[in-house]
């Protein structure tokens, strides 16, 4: 019976993002076409909200392709890992109180092991492509993602430091009551010391996110001008798609983690709304709950697709700058400001 349970919490979790996903993806297209003023996806499908499932259909039938000189094991292992870890990563993620697949007092360690992880389905997909190209793609991803980690995990400590916990469950907690207690500002009036550095950590998060997931200005592993199209030119079929859905699970992820670590996860930030749910059944609670925090993934997604519409790419040498010399040290002094204060501020 726990077992049965326990698949069809996973089940569950992975239908949602896959659905969500598909809608996503169209969304992202279409707010790319109003930016550049055309109408995007439109004929599959009632105003083309179809299309996703006309695309996946396509790869799906296409034939597989493998180039001659490739690593046939490890050409096809690279995205099927690549899209387990992006998949796995969301059962540490609080969708409501109670619904979350791994409660774990660790979990945003374990958060961050499995992203980590994620460099190595790229790396070993460009390299088993037996072709330049893809080879020096995956070795940009590679060092883009290590960079750009070391940054996200400082900015995390602040969170833990604020919070007092690893558990993203006991992070959104702490965040109950007004929007002024959210950790974008300072977590309470307590912490009105701290509500620039949260601030800035906040947009530190963002950036490096759109860096982790090699989202656009920070695209630089698929640098078409540059690369023909990064460590996945020689995928087709099933396996490009399985790279394409780990790459939009895990931008989907770090909207949800910018919800849970900064934005109140499932809180609403108005205590009258959430107690005029009070005295419904906890289903029906945890449902409404769930609608606020992915109203909240959507707020994000869409400043994902703005980023991508409207700024231009980086060039590699700024990209690294921008990570070691700004970011690190940046949320390095973040780290130490919000340990002082949790030791000599308001908490001493």
């Amino acid at each position: 019976m726990w077992f049965g349970l326990a698949v069809g919490q996973v089940a569950l979790v992975t239908i949602w993002v896959l659905l969500s996903l598909a809608f996503l993806l169209l969304a992202d297209r279409k707010i790319w076409a109003g930016v550049q003023m055309r109408k995007g996806p439109n004929v599959v499908g009632p105003f083309g909200l179809l299309q996703s499932f006309a695309d996946f259909l396509k790869f799906v039938l296409k034939e597989i392709v493998i180039p001659s000189g490739a690593d046939k094991a490890v050409f096809l292992l690279a995205p099927l890992l690549s899209f387990i870890l992006a998949f796995a990563g969301w059962a540490f993620i609080p969708l409501a109180p109670g619904w979350v697949v791994a409660n774990i007092n660790v979990g945003v360690l374990g958060l961050f092991a499995l992203s980590s992880l994620g460099v190595y389905g790229i790396i070993m997909g460009g390299w088993a492509s037996n072709s330049k190209y893809p080879f020096l793609g995956s070795l940009r991803s590679a060092a883009q993602m290590v960079s750009y980690e070391v940054s996200i995990g400082f900015v995390i400590i602040t969170v833990i430091l604020l919070a007092g916990s690893m558990n993203l469950q006991t992070i959104v907690g702490a965040q109950s009551g007004w929007f002024w207690n959210w950790n974008v500002f300072g977590g309470g009036f307590k912490n009105w010391a701290l509500l620039p550095v949260m601030v800035v950590m906040m947009v530190v998060f963002f950036i490096s996110a759109l860096a982790e997931t090699n989202r656009p200005p920070f695209d630089l592993p698929e640098a078409e001008s540059e690369l023909v199209a990064g460590y996945q030119v020689e995928y087709s079929s099933t396996p490009y798609l399985l790279f394409m859905i780990a790459e939009y699970s895990n931008i989907v992820l770090m909207c949800a983690l910018i919800s849970v670590l900064f934005f109140g996860g499932w809180h609403t930030g108005f205590p009258f709304i959430e107690g005029a749910i009070k005295g419904w059944p906890a289903t029906a609670q945890s449902a409404v709950l769930f609608m606020v925090f992915f109203f909240k993934i959507i707020v994000w997604f869409f400043m994902f697709a703005m980023v991508k519409a409207i700024v231009p790419r980086y060039r590699y040498d700024q990209l690294m700058r921008l990570g070691w010399k700004v970011f690190l040290p940046t949320s390095g002094i973040a780290v130490l400001l919000v340990a002082g204060w949790r030791v000599y501020g308001h908490f001493g």
